[in-house]
């Protein structure tokens, strides 16, 4: 799994994991360290580190997979975005109470994300 998605992941369910697979994800994809640097730095073998790196990992594709935060978030944009398109497209309508009516989608859908 590249390193964005698991930034993702961690961002979304990492209040989930232990401290220390929270600790080695975050020096692992955050900080960019080396296992061998996460090990020094922790004070442990790098196969800990790993190993802890690994099922921690296993535990974020897995909270995805049960609750599909991740994925309705994205799908959530995407609709958002068609009907930022329709709204924008009813704005330039010649009569004002069709054009307002794209106003207000427009404004309520920059509601929803924030």
């Amino acid at each position: 799994m590249e390193a964005f998605e698991i930034t993702l992941l961690l961002d979304y369910y990492g209040e989930l994991l232990t401290q220390r697979q929270q600790t080695c994800l975050d020096l692992r994809y955050n900080q960019d360290l080396s296992l061998a640097e996460i090990a020094q730095e922790l004070g442990v073998t790098r196969q800990a580190v790993h190993e802890n790196i690994s099922r921690a990992e296993e535990l974020l594709r897995r909270m995805e997979e049960k609750t599909g935060c991740i994925r309705r978030d994205r799908q959530c944009r995407r609709v958002l975005q068609k009907i930022r398109e329709a709204a924008d497209q009813l704005q330039v309508y010649p009569d004002p109470a069709v054009a307002g009516l794209g106003q207000r989608i427009l404004s309520a859908a920059n509601m929803i994300e924030e």
